[in-house]
């Protein structure tokens, strides 16, 4: 919106025009804040028409503008946007809705279908009303459920009585799997019976269905007259078409099942049920099997109408594209699309996916770019840090990935535990890529005092050492490195009890697993010490409800969920849907 307080209202109009729209930018993702706002701004001055004030309708375009840039799947906006630039400025700028609603929900058979039909009312020139028709078809003409547009089209046609152009358009119909299908082929046929034998079939395959009739009746020395022939070759088109009516019903029974299972063909913010998707999964199953591309295409153009929201389908139709040969414009289209439009960056794994896709491309700058946008909004997202980190690793060498570990572990904007787990990744730099065990040593070392509170920190420091190499002789030297760790974890963090229960079981596990002759004295006061009753047992105590000694303060809860929460990956939080689940099934 501009930065102006008068909407072109009353007094009342603007400061409720102002409120909604303070909701809105509070949170842009709550749709009815939207709806409320793009009412109000319909409602302003009694309703808007083309004697409105600028001011009213420069709001009202600003609003329907926005609402359609965070929403472009809701086809009955733009029908309604539409409606109101042919009553405030005319065709024109009808048009231009229009055409800018297709591009945003290029699968809408709704849509398309209102827009030609609006072509058809307002254009006198008839290729300008085909042309468009004819872009229509190539859109939305294989949905199972567009005969809605086709019977537009179909009534065009008869406008123009153009016979010819009708029998063109069910010839092609009759071949698309499509919820009614039958009564394309009974119309065709119909026509078929009188119209030019040119107008049903090629030139090519009009000859050859005349010399197949002439060569039916030599071996009897028959001559038959032209109507005579004219009538057999009917027959055979005839014939024909019942072949193709065949063919398109078996296409259309294999897909019935799935169709009939799709409760909302159209985009809603709110959540489908787990039914839903799996009968889009194997929908696309199926779809793929066939083995027919552009119907495949179609289909997963149609299902991230329905499951925009849902990035599974959007990874899956990323996958299946990149399989393809030469369709790398077409992957980054899908992932343009996925990221700029839909996914939203709180769910990061699909923009990663993107950066990895364009750095195998050799667009680095691009993949550098995407990790920065995303860390832009979640500065916080180790997973998006450490992916950087990587990249740089991979282009540009080691050096490279620790300065982006040291770039983001100095901001002021990231959190102290997300620093904890960056240091802990900076370590394992040294370790696995350099393979240098003292400098990952030292760099735990030195930063304990800054994330003793860090449950990750603690955790991957005692993984750093359980997987160092060692023999016979350097095994007390082992033991007394991994034993140090635990005593500063029971002395200097603030994690709970119960945590630091799980991480000292780790040294517990050792001591039974590589410790020497004492080991087991030691194993038994841990163990007093973890598992024994309150009396003699600190961390039992503090437990139930008491303190711990020795530690300083506590932490508050906000702190301590993100002192101890665990890091995961896309990949590793990644789980194959369950074909049993109920109910509404989360975005996340």
């Amino acid at each position: 919106m501009g930065d102006f307080s008068n909407y072109g209202g009353s007094d009342e109009e603007n400061a409720e025009i102002k409120r909604l729209n303070a909701e809105v930018d509070a949170d842009t993702d709550n749709f009815e804040n939207w709806e409320k706002l793009v009412r109000a701004c319909e409602g302003l001055e009694g309703g808007l028409n083309r004697n409105s004030s600028p001011q009213a309708l420069a709001t009202l375009r600003a609003t329907y503008d926005r609402f359609l840039l965070k929403f472009p799947l809701l086809f009955g906006y733009w029908k309604k946007y539409a409606d109101l630039e042919f009553n405030i400025s005319g065709p024109e700028s009808a048009e231009m809705v229009y055409e800018r609603g297709c591009a945003s929900i290029t699968n809408s058979v709704d849509l398309w279908t209102e827009y030609c039909s609006f072509k058809m009312e307002t254009t006198h020139t008839p290729h300008l009303v085909r042309e468009l028709f004819e872009r229509g078809a190539t859109h939305v003409g294989l949905d199972f459920l567009a005969h809605p547009f086709w019977d537009k089209y179909l009534e065009y046609e008869e406008r123009q009585e153009a016979q010819d152009k009708i029998v063109a358009i069910l010839n092609r119909v009759i071949r698309i799997p499509m919820h009614q299908y039958a009564r394309y082929f009974e119309r065709l046929r119909t026509l078929a019976q009188t119209r030019p034998l040119l107008e049903l079939v090629s030139a090519d395959a009009l000859a050859r269905y005349r010399a197949e009739v002439e060569a039916e009746n030599a071996p009897y020395g028959i001559q038959k007259s032209e109507p005579e022939i004219e009538r057999d070759i009917r027959a055979k088109i005839d014939a024909q078409l019942y072949t193709v009516f065949q063919q398109t019903q078996a296409e259309t029974t294999k897909r019935w099942t799935f169709e009939s299972e799709i409760k909302r063909p159209y985009f809603h913010i709110t959540e489908l049920e787990h039914a839903q998707l799996a009968n889009w999964r194997k929908y696309l199953d199926f779809e793929e099997s066939e083995g027919n591309f552009g119907r495949i295409v179609f289909l997963y153009e149609r299902c991230l109408v329905t499951c925009a929201l849902y990035d599974e389908f959007w990874f899956r139709y990323a996958r299946w594209m990149s399989a393809q040969e030469g369709k790398e414009e077409e992957v980054r289209n899908i992932y343009l699309r996925a990221t700029t439009l839909y996914v939203p960056v709180s769910r990061p794994g699909i923009r990663l996916q993107y950066a990895y896709f364009e750095e195998m491309s050799g667009r680095i700058d691009v993949a550098r770019d995407i990790h920065a946008a995303i860390l832009n909004k979640l500065p916080d997202c180790v997973e998006a840090i450490v992916s950087w980190a990587n990249l740089q690793r991979r282009q540009s060498g080691l050096d490279a990935a620790i300065d982006i570990y040291k770039a983001q572990i100095d901001s002021p904007t990231v959190d102290i535990f997300t620093k904890a787990a960056l240091v802990t990744e900076w370590a394992y730099l040294l370790w696995k890529v350099k393979g240098s065990s003292e400098e990952a040593r030292a760099c735990f070392s030195k930063n304990v005092q800054w994330y003793s509170d860090s449950r990750h920190f603690w955790q991957k420091w005692l993984e750093f050492e359980l997987g160092q190499p060692t023999n016979a002789e350097l095994e007390e030297q082992h033991g007394a490195r991994i034993k140090d760790i635990i005593q500063m974890i029971r002395s200097k963090s603030r994690l709970s009890p119960a945590v630091k229960q799980e991480l000292c079981q780790v040294y517990l596990n050792y001591l039974q697993d590589r410790g020497g002759k004492k080991a087991m004295k030691e194993f038994l006061a841990l163990d007093r010490e973890l598992y024994g009753p309150q009396s003699i047992s600190v961390i039992t105590k503090a437990k139930l409800g008491g303190k711990e000694n020795g530690v300083m303060g506590e932490l508050d809860e906000p702190t301590r969920q993100k002192a101890e929460a665990r890091f995961y990956s896309f990949y590793q939080l990644h789980m194959d849907p369950d074909p049993n689940a109920q109910g509404p099934a989360s975005f996340n």
